[in-house]
This record gives C-alpha cells, structure tokens and sequence, in this order.
C-alpha cells in the first residue's frame, strides 16, 4: 500500500450506560490524563482497545480535513498494492444530532470514498478497514480497529465466587492500576477467585496474586490456567509479601469467609505501602482515614454501580 504517514493520533469510541459513567471516566482519566470526557476522545497516547469494556472503536488518524470533499481528494492517493480493504463510516461520530447522516447516506459516502481508492474492496474479510469520522468540525479519516471484548469470554470460569468484582469492572480496575504495561509489576494480595488477575495477565500485566483462603487460591489457579495464562498465586497474608511492586490492587474482603475488621483492613492498607508506591482500593466502605493512616495519599476515585450494588474505587499514592 502507498503508506500515508500516521499522524500519531488516535480517535476513540465509547459506550456506557449512565451508571457505569463514573467508571469509565476512572479509567479514561488513567489512560488519557485529566480533561478527555465523552463518547469519542482524541489523543496522541495510543491504547489497544481490547483493554477497555468501554472502548469500541479506534482509528489511527492518517488525515483531517473540514470537509468530506477534501477527504474524499486526499483518499484518491492511496493504493492499496494487492491488498483488499473497507471502509467504515463510524456509527458513534460527533455529529449534531440533528444533523446526523442517515444510513443510505453514510453507505453512499463510504462507497463514493471506495471507489476512489485505487485498490480492491472486500465488504467480506478485508485486509484492511479504513474509518471515516466527523468529530468537532472536522472529518478524520484513518486506519480503524474494532475493539474485541476479551473479558465477555472470561465470565464462564470453571470455579465462581458469588462477591468477586464483574469482568468488566476488573477489567477496568486492572487498567486503572496499570495503564502503561511496559515495566509495571503488580500484586493483587487479596485476589480471591482470580478475576483481576485473569484480566490483567490477559492484557500483558505482570501481576501475581495472593490470598489467605487456600481454598481460593487453588481456584484462582484453575481459573488462570483455564484461560490458557501463566501467572503466580501464593497462599499468605499480604503481610508475608516481599519485594517492591510499582501497584497494588486491594479488593477489600468483606464476604463470609475471609472478612477483615477494621483492624484488618488497616493492616492491609499499611503492608500495601510497605511494598507499592501506587494502591487502587475496591470498597465498599469509606475507608479514606484509614488510607491516609497507612500513608497514602488518595488522588483520584469513582463509584462502581451496578443494580443498586455500588462499590468504591479509589486510586492512592505514597504520601511525599
């Protein structure tokens, strides 16, 4: 293919419902940096889609143009040099509502920049898909990727726990705490059944977990190797943790097998600081004094909903 330049920006697509908004702004925040809201955000950080439950769509911007006449030119440039490909008028786009381009109508334009590409089109099993999105005023037009939802296929877990977190707020969780892999180690010291872990290493997460109940360690085990991933889980207390990691995700354990009381949970929160610089907590009580007690400092937080079950997210730092 004649290769036009990337520009290194990305556009991405967002869906959620109303309750799960607090969370996926968590996680926008944490990937994109303070200021990126909304259905579709622009950015210069590039993020595999697969990562997020949220994310649906990115497109590797080649160029932006004010009009789609100017798109339609510059398009004619591209050869495609043996190699199939499609083109996608993004359904989730910033148009005014009230100007929003009907489905014969984004067809048509999809076609009209088809046919002046000089290659072949597949509407089957392209090569590759090309994506066309007004956004802000503007047209971009790029390479496009459909994100796949990797954690729909982690619900079916040989072994369940009725109170671990969703896939999808795992998933989440586990980019909160991680959004750059490259060189991160985690620890998740109350892992329970597994699910953040399975989430994490799935996504390239060094992570190894632990837990006080034997009797979950070995199906968190299962669970990991169930889904074809290799990671470490040890049977202990986070206070028997050694090393330095860079994060820790603390799902707080409050069911009727491994509840911690107050005392507990301060224990946990300080041998957490003992060990990372950077802790996300999952609760469902305020547990703010008691952060701070263990010397963190709390610098950005979300409410989890789901069904009238609502947990807290709150993502620390080591207090300078």
């Amino acid at each position: 293919m004649n290769r036009l330049m990337p520009r290194g920006e990305y556009l991405y697509t967002y869906a959620y419902t109303e309750d799960e908004k607090e969370l996926c702004g968590l996680e926008t925040r944490s990937f994109f940096g303070a200021g990126h809201t909304g259905k579709i955000i622009k950015s210069k950080t590039a993020v595999d889609p697969d990562r997020s439950p949220f994310m649906k769509e990115r497109i590797d911007i080649l160029f932006e143009e004010e009009g789609l006449e100017e798109i339609v030119d510059r398009a004619s440039a591209i050869s495609m040099e043996g190699q199939t490909f499609k083109v996608i008028f993004v359904k989730i786009n910033g148009e005014p509502e009230a100007e929003k381009t009907l489905y014969d109508e984004k067809r048509a334009v999809e076609s009209r920049i088809g046919k002046v590409i000089q290659g072949k089109a597949d509407m089957q099993k392209p090569d590759i898909v090309f994506g066309l999105l007004p956004y802000e005023g503007r047209w971009y037009f790029g390479r496009y990727q459909l994100a796949e939802p990797v954690w729909f296929r982690h619900q079916k877990k040989p072994k369940q726990y009725s109170t671990a977190l969703s896939t999808r707020v795992a998933r989440v969780v586990a980019n909160i705490a991680a959004p750059e892999i490259e060189g991160v180690r985690a620890i998740d010291p109350c892992c329970g059944i597994g699910t953040v872990l399975v989430e994490g290493l799935s996504m390239g997460i060094d992570i190894v977990g632990r837990d006080v109940n034997p009797l979950v360690v070995v199906g968190s085990r299962e669970n990991i190797a169930h889904f074809g991933l290799s990671g470490e889980v040890v049977h202990g207390p986070i206070a028997e943790a050694t090393g330095q990691f860079d994060v820790a995700i603390i799902d707080m354990p409050y069911n009727l097998y491994t509840s911690a009381t107050p005392a507990d949970q301060l224990s946990i929160l300080s041998h957490a600081h003992r060990i990372a610089e950077k802790l996300i907590v999952v609760t469902l009580d305020n547990l703010d004094s008691m952060i701070a007690e263990a010397g963190y400092a709390i610098t950005d937080r979300c409410i989890a909903k789901k069904a009238g079950f609502s947990r807290e997210v709150v993502v620390c730092h080591r207090a300078q």
